[in-house]
This record gives structure tokens, C-alpha cells and sequence, in this order.
């Protein structure tokens, strides 16, 4: 089916359910977020805590009134079924001092309960992963599921990236929209930087600052991706949790599925030879649809950026070599 074909199609079926599993800090957060931005009909929540799910079910329809017909309600598996996507947040929670690889096992516990019990219900559902670590999850998820490739996707460094727009912005005083940056691999310690080609309006940033005219100190490079890499940490640490930025990251992910958008963003899927990586979920800029990932486009890397990409892969298999789960 071709793009215009695609999208027809989509114009027909214009009643969209999203399923959230999980009304934790970042579930409700995306549901909250997701809510406002008017893109779904009917918003879905399920949870194993009844009192905590029809807690946040309640609030949120406290607030139908303010936004675009929307209907809110707790459900179950057998909603996923008639799903445009399946989104789970669910899992055990980062702690301070805990990096993301360190909840591996508690979580794919819970997704050898939750993946099957999605499966079962005959959804045709795009599946979006977003409960930490990512990439592990969306490989474990893939695999418990037994969906097509293009049809799992992770969170990945979407917000990572967003960040990275951000500190650039504010080191350059220039609008994050007019910043093209990228964070690739894992969404977390061994994420790359693609500094190559981070460029503001087309110019790439050693092109750019020397005719910014601001006179400012030399970019930072270190110092700015530290802020990124550990961004998560001091946020946990703050205040315990983070679900504002990637709720909103989450709805932009959303937004490109259901409007059948073919934006390119740096989610997590399973690799087979691209970049030279295989059997591994980790992020690349990848075009996203309604179908899912309709496909990765392969960026010139730097020598220094492959082999940091090859090493954040590693890092994912070799976490992966240590988890056992069963295939779907």
C-alpha cells in the first residue's frame, strides 16, 4: 500500500483507541499528556493496582470537559484486540543510584506476563515500549510476541535527543525546532552523540560558530553530553522520578503512528544489518508510520561514532546474554 493509499485508509477509520499498560508516574503522565493533545477517541488504561487505576481514570475524566471528545476508562487485555496501539509503561521503577540495565530482570518478569496476555488477544496493534531498559524490553517484547520486526518499537532516545536539542539551544540561543541533532544506541550510558552532523538551519555547528557572532565560549562538547547522559539521574534524585518528557515524547510518537506521519524518529527496533549491527534493539533515525517502522535510514557516521554505536550495541547483548525468557 502506497503513502496516499495509506493515509485514505486512515482517513476512513478516524476512531482511534490507545491502550496504556501501566497507570504508573509515566502511564498516567502519557495518558494526561495524550488527553490534551485531542489525537485519540478513546484512552484505555490497564493496571494490576484497581485502586490506584481508577484513581487516575477518575481525575482524567474530571477533565473531558476541557478538552476534544475523548473517552477515558479502565479495561482490560481484551482491548487491545480493537487497538490502534498498544503502549506499556509498566514496571519496576529506577531508584537513585540504579542505572536503567539494572531493572532487567525484575522487568522482564513482568513482561513474560504481560506480552503474551496482549498476543492473546488477536491485537493487530502497533506495540510501543517505553518501561526501562528500553532496548532490552523491546527486544524481550519483540521476541515474547512473535510480531513482525516493524510492528515493536521503543521509546529509545527519543528523549535523549530532545535534550540534546535543547542544551544545544540554550548554549546557541537558537529555538530547539531550528537545532537537527541526533542521540543514537542505547538509551542510556553508552549513547552516542552524533556530533558530525548536528547543524542549526542546515549549517553544521563547525560552520555555524565561527559566524554566530556572539563571541561565546568554545561548544562544550563533554560537558553538554553529560548533561544529557545524566540527565535521568539527577532528575531521579530530584524528585524522585521522571514522566513529564517522555510523556510528551511518547505522544509524539503516538502522533506520527495515528496520522500516518512518516517522521523520522530515533526510536529503538530491532536491527538487521544496518549500520553493520545485528539481532539488537537500539536506536537510529527511522521513518514511523502507522504501520510501524517503514524503514532506518543509515546516516554518514564519523570513524569515532561507529565504533562508539558497535560498542552501545555490545552493551545491549551482553545484558541480554544474561536474561532467559521464553520465545513467542
Amino acid at each position: 500500500m502506497h503513502f496516499h493509499e495509506e493515509l485514505s485508509h486512515w482517513n476512513r477509520n478516524r476512531y482511534n483507541r490507545v491502550v496504556i499498560i501501566g497507570a504508573g508516574m509515566v502511564g498516567a503522565t502519557y495518558a494526561y499528556a495524550l488527553l490534551i493533545s485531542g489525537l485519540v477517541s478513546e484512552i484505555v488504561i490497564i493496571d494490576l493496582n484497581e485502586e490506584r487505576l481508577l484513581g487516575e481514570v477518575m481525575d482524567l475524566n474530571h477533565g473531558v470537559s476541557f478538552v476534544r471528545p475523548v473517552i477515558v476508562r479502565a479495561g482490560s487485555y481484551e482491548d487491545c484486540r480493537e487497538a490502534d496501539l498498544v503502549v506499556i509503561t509498566a514496571g519496576a521503577a529506577q531508584k537513585v543510584g540504579e542505572t536503567r540495565l539494572d531493572l532487567v530482570h525484575r522487568n522482564v518478569a513482568i513482561f513474560q506476563d504481560i506480552v503474551p496476555k496482549v498476543v492473546a488477544s488477536g491485537t493487530r496493534a502497533v506495540l510501543l515500549v517505553a518501561t526501562n531498559p528500553v532496548d532490552v524490553m523491546t527486544y524481550v517484547t519483540l521476541k515474547l510476541s512473535g510480531l513482525p520486526k516493524n510492528k515493536v518499537i521503543g521509546s529509545g532516545t527519543v528523549l535523549d535527543t530532545a535534550r540534546f536539542r535543547y542544551l544545544l539551544s540554550e548554549h546557541c540561543k537558537i529555538s530547539p525546532a531550528n537545532v537537527h541533532a541526533y542521540i543514537l544506541g542505547e538509551h542510556g550510558d553508552s549513547e552516542v552523540p552524533i556530533w558530525s552532523l548536528a547543524n542549526i538551519a542546515g549549517l553544521r555547528f563547525t560552520e555555524y560558530c565561527p559566524v554566530c557572532g556572539r563571541n561565546c565560549e568554545p561548544l562544550a562538547k563533554e560537558k553538554i553530553f553529560e548533561e544529557v547522559k545524566n540527565a535521568a539521574y539527577k532528575i531521579i534524585k530530584g524528585k524522585g522520578a521522571t514522566y513529564y518528557a517522555i510523556g510528551l515524547g511518547l505522544v509524539r510518537i503516538t502522533e506520527s503512528i495515528l496520522r500516518n506521519e512518516y517522521s523520522v524518529l530515533t526510536v529503538s527496533s530491532l536491527l538487521e544489518g544496518e549500520y553493520g549491527l545485528n539481532d539488537v534493539c537500539l536506536s537510529v533515525p527511522s521513518v514511523v508510520a502507522r504501520a510501524g517502522i517503514k524503514k532506518r535510514i543509515l546516516l554518514h557516521l564519523s570513524p569515532e561514532e561507529e565504533a562508539k554505536l558497535e560498542n552501545s550495541a555490545n552493551v545491549i547483548k551482553q545484558v541480554l546474554q544474561e536474561i532467559k525468557f521464553t520465545e513467542g
